[in-house]
């Protein structure tokens, strides 16, 4: 956003802190994943899985730093001043979700074709540390999807109709790629003839559905990105959208900006594709 366009919005009264932040956000001067969080502290880390992927990301003991863990959470970026920023609390904390409740996952699998519907398979909110919400979204719907034989032997767990790539993809793209100003979980919903993946934000910026698809990207959250790629099968290069749609085309995005959200529809092509 350029400032004069700032200077228009803010001269014709968007004064409410969440238009402002959004605002800010566009412009790129403040980022969501780097807001510090005043009930979250050092003391929230799980130190056995900070200490561990340390150790894994920079080939150091985290026990051997001449610095104190302060200043090394300060100088990684994920918090400051005793405190956890977003991304920390996210990635790093014992149970972030206990003082971070919006930041979910709610899931849903349906017999009906709609949510107008007394009757689910499965219900779950998925909760943790994002790489935990991560692998359990990723398996709820691997679980809820047929899964095809295709040539392995009994035992075999068997193909899921919609391959497991193009599902990890889409479902890392939906928890880094949010708008983590909007206090909504993440929505994953199964149909029998579907699966949908609804993110809090439409696309940022000038970015469009046909840029992502041609392997575009604007990082929302850059420092969340930078540390997902070492705890996701995630690699920021916006080669992720490309590497789903190679694996499974039958994917349909929409970016709502009267809805503040962006959908992603996974069709179940059961019949055709295994």
């Amino acid at each position: 956003m350029e400032i004069e366009e700032l200077g228009r919005i803010l001269t014709a009264g968007v004064t409410s802190r969440e238009e402002l932040q959004r605002l800010f956000q566009s412009s790129g001067l403040i980022h969501a994943d780097e807001a510090l969080i005043p009930n979250m502290s050092i003391s929230d880390l799980d130190m056995n899985y900070f200490s561990a992927f340390f150790e894994k990301r920079y080939g150091e003991s985290l026990d051997d730093q001449l610095l104190p863990l302060p200043q090394v959470i300060n100088n990684l970026n994920i918090g400051n001043n005793g405190l956890l920023n977003l991304s920390g609390a996210l990635l790093f904390a014992t149970n972030p979700s206990v003082k971070l409740p919006v930041f979910i996952v709610k899931a849903g699998a349906f017999y009906d074709l709609t949510l107008a519907t007394t009757e689910y398979r499965d219900s779950r909110d998925i909760a943790g540390k994002l790489a935990e919400i991560f692998r359990q979204t990723v398996n709820f719907v691997l679980s809820n999807i047929h899964h095809r034989q295709g040539g392995q032997n009994v035992n075999s767990l068997g193909i899921p109709e919609i391959p497991a790539v193009t599902i990890e993809e889409l479902v890392a793209n939906a928890l880094i790629h949010r708008d983590y100003y909007i206090s909504s979980p993440v929505r994953v919903f199964v149909f029998p003839d579907r699966v949908e993946i609804i993110s809090p934000g439409h696309l940022p910026n000038n970015l469009t559905v046909e840029n992502i698809k041609a392997g575009n990207s604007n990082t929302r959250n850059p420092v969340l990105a930078s540390f997902a790629n070492h705890l996701l099968p995630y690699r920021g290069y916006g080669s992720g959208i490309i590497r789903a749609l190679a694996a499974y085309p039958h994917v349909i995005f929409e970016d709502d900006h009267d809805g503040n959200k962006f959908k992603v529809t996974i069709y179940r092509m059961q019949e055709t594709t295994i």
